[in-house]
């Protein structure tokens, strides 16, 4: 249910042409994290609106595009955000 609502906020702020998010939180069972419910995510997001962005504007923006849910229902999370351009790089 977490994973939805974070794809569903960053499809929002980012319409991005690819989002992955994998859900970690069963492998950190019992770590204290955990225990108040914050899960452990990892995300990936090709989008427009990183292109230009240092990687600690890219993490702010998603950051900010996830509001509340850093607070409560993330614990971690990891951050892969790259733009076009650079995903067309790495794939040649």
């Amino acid at each position: 249910m977490t994973s939805e609502l974070i794809k569903q906020l960053l499809n929002e702020a980012f319409k991005p042409a690819l989002i992955e998010i994998i859900d970690n939180s069963a492998a950190h069972a019992g770590h204290a994290g955990a225990k108040s419910g914050g899960g452990h995510f990892h995300v990936t997001l090709v989008a427009e609106a990183f292109e230009g962005k240092s990687l600690v504007q890219r993490h702010q923006l998603v950051y900010k595009a996830l509001g509340d849910m850093m607070k409560h229902q993330i614990h971690a999370l990891g951050i892969n955000a790259i733009s076009p351009s650079e995903e067309t790089k790495g794939s040649s």
